[in-house]
């Protein structure tokens, strides 16, 4: 049996829907898996042994140039040429139910009123039904699994093995660090770089933090100004990333995907939230905690203008660190 996931992005989103595959390949490992994804975040999905091929499209690059659909829609048709018995959209978008109609008939995803663009379930077959205030690990382990029969229970979530791969390690001046994750997609998820310094003083480690552009990087120069147990780390592709945070001895930031990689790879971690829910966007284990802001938090409409992650308390964060790191 043949089956195509469709989860085009974002890290942590395509995360949520990686931790399936182990579920799937222990039910039936006779079943091929290709997954769609846009181009940038293939590096994520790479040396998993649960996927037979990574396939890539660029959907991004419409906005710059209209041209590129043809190109786009060649590509998927492309892909449909290995004739899948089931093509399974795990995001829950126009984009990608349209993606999922040229790549194969039989089309699985969410309900009408388990997705934001309701009109996406009009492209499936089947429709899973699951609420979209639900965990999103819940949801995508329901959407990828019940078309196959397959049942995954909470206790299997929680015992799950890791499931992020590499091969590059970066060189580092430091062997023992605790990640700092300073940056996110958007400014609300973002826990303020002078509350990462308080954090930084009250802990006696190393302090290794991560960035992704000049904003980011920026911040860790002011943490590294004000603090002597701080490293910048290199600039790092997403494999090397997924190398820097196993390694960690525990990971500090923000709803994003340097985190969720954390909650992926077991290794130790602490999810701040602001303006986003902690109960939908994570999963609490014994080594992943949470510190949520006092906002209430309506998923289907997050408020762009709740910065209320600044609220949590540097010392509630340095006492939950120093309790996993002493575990």
């Amino acid at each position: 049996m043949k089956i195509a996931i469709v989860k085009l992005s974002a890290m942590g989103d395509i995360i949520h829907a990686m931790v399936a595959l182990q579920f799937i390949k222990r039910a039936r490992p006779d079943i091929q898996i290709d997954w769609i994804v846009e181009e940038d975040f293939k590096q994520i999905l790479e040396n998993n042994p649960h996927i037979d091929n990574i396939l890539t499209i660029n959907l991004k690059s419409i906005k710059k140039d209209k041209k590129q659909l043809l190109n786009e829609i060649k590509k998927i048709k492309f892909y449909a040429n290995n004739h899948y018995d089931l093509v399974i959209d795990a995001q829950g978008l126009i984009k990608s139910a349209i993606s999922s109609k040229l790549l194969g008939d039989k089309i699985v995803g969410f309900s009408k009123n388990s997705i934001r663009e309701g009109v996406a379930s009009y492209f499936y077959q089947q429709k899973v039904e699951i609420a979209y205030k639900a965990n999103a690990i819940e949801r995508n382990i329901k959407v990828l699994c019940e078309p196959l029969n397959i049942e995954v229970k909470k206790e299997d979530i929680l015992n799950k093995e890791p499931f992020l791969y590499y091969k590059s390690t970066p060189k580092l001046p430091i062997e023992s660090y605790v990640v700092f994750v300073v940056g996110a997609s958007v400014a609300p998820k973002i826990y303020p770089k002078e509350l990462f310094l308080e954090v930084a003083k009250r802990l006696n480690e190393n302090i290794l933090v991560i960035w992704a552009n000049d904003e980011e990087k920026s911040v860790a120069q002011f943490l590294k100004e004000h603090s002597q147990n701080i490293t910048i780390a290199p600039k790092v592709n997403l494999d090397e990333l997924k190398a820097l945070i196993h390694k960690a001895k525990l990971v500090i930031g923000g709803d994003t995907g340097p985190t969720h990689m954390a909650w992926a790879l077991n290794t130790p971690s602490i999810t701040l939230f602001g303006n986003t829910p902690e109960y939908r966007n994570t999963y609490i284990t014994k080594i992943n905690k949470v510190l949520k802001s006092s906002s209430v938090v309506n998923p289907l409409k997050l408020d762009k203008n709740d910065y209320s992650i600044k609220e949590i308390d540097p010392k509630e964060v340095t006492t939950l660190a120093k309790e996993l790191l002493d575990a």
